[in-house]
């Protein structure tokens, strides 16, 4: 057996069956990632918003409650 016999046939065997198989499910991979958020994705983003302007709200809420008990807060905590 040549050299080129023990090379050859694995990378024809290679290129013949595994290369367009590893090819398609890259780009079947790619094109899932580019379509965008899913509708749960979406829908718990908008959630997860949902929750942060809350808490922005109760923070300034509880920013001026310290504001008005302990105008200097903010000096210890810089």
């Amino acid at each position: 057996m040549e050299v080129t016999e023990a090379i050859g046939i694995p990378l024809i065997v290679f290129m013949v069956f595994v290369a367009p198989i590893w090819v398609i499910m890259h780009y079947r991979t790619l094109g899932k990632k580019s379509q965008g958020l899913s509708v749960e994705e979406h829908t718990k983003l908008q959630q997860l918003n949902q929750v942060a302007e809350q808490m922005s709200s109760r923070i300034e809420t509880l920013e001026k409650i310290l504001d008005a008990e302990t105008p200097d807060w903010r000096k210890k905590y810089e």
